[in-house]
């Protein structure tokens, strides 16, 4: 009976000590996936315009206020659909600014919006060539993205 329990006890501690390894893997480590949603430059529109020049792409701008409701179902939906992630992603430099500070005040102006959501497609030197104003499914949006690709 003492063997019996001696070796229930080794047993027990080589159980015990082996667990926590149990489930480590040789596998190899998981490939990056893409992201799920639109990358962002958020309110750094000198930014966006410095890297446009660098990487000799067109600009979107997600121009929001805090207040909107389309303008969260955008970030809540068509930004995080993966084929409009991975279209954006690889074509443009994103930007989403807060139209009521810091410089969105400003460029509001300038850029004369009256309603948010506002999204609006500029040239790499920072001319607008293409923009729409409300909610906009995925389908829409990434048409309307090759609408302003193609505006040379």
């Amino acid at each position: 009976m003492k063997k019996v329990n001696g070796l229930r006890i080794a047993l027990y501690i080589i159980v015990c000590l082996l667990l926590p390894f149990a489930g480590i893997s040789k596998d190899k480590p998981a490939t990056k996936k893409a992201p799920a949603e639109i990358r962002f430059i958020e309110d750094a529109w000198n930014e966006a315009l410095k890297q446009a020049a660098a990487q000799h792409k067109y600009i979107f701008v997600d121009a929001y206020a805090t207040w909107c409701g389309p303008c969260k179902m955008l970030r809540a939906t068509t930004f995080k659909d993966p084929k409009v992630a991975a279209f954006f992603n690889q074509n443009f430099v994103n930007i989403s600014i807060d139209m009521e500070k810091g410089m969105g005040p400003q460029l509001a102006q300038q850029w004369r919006l009256e309603a948010y959501p506002t999204l609006i497609i500029f040239n790499p030197q920072g001319k607008p060539v293409l923009g729409t104003v409300g909610y906009i499914k995925a389908d829409e949006l990434l048409k309307f993205a090759k609408q302003g690709l193609a505006k040379k």
